[in-house]
């Protein structure tokens, strides 16, 4: 992924994000789909996929068990703002 965009801040709101998930045992992509789609003035999200096998990757990642601690941590005490 190009950088050139990103500030260094959102480097470091990813890197404390991905420290939570890694606690929890959360990968990045469950991460960032389920919590999206927890939100509910989202109806749907569209990631998109280089090759077909990150269509099964998707699939799981959606379909994966993301502890509560992790979303209430991650929304309450870390870098997401409530609600």
């Amino acid at each position: 992924m190009p950088r050139a965009c990103t500030t260094p801040a959102i480097l470091d709101k990813v890197a404390r994000i991905k420290a939570i998930a890694d606690r929890h045992g959360v990968s990045m992509k469950a991460a960032g789909l389920q919590f999206t789609l927890a939100n509910p003035a989202v109806a749907a999200v569209i990631p998109g996929a280089s090759q077909p096998s990150r269509l099964a990757e998707d699939r799981a990642a959606l379909a994966k068990t993301i502890p509560g601690a992790f979303s209430h941590y991650l929304s309450h005490a870390g870098p997401v703002a409530p609600g």
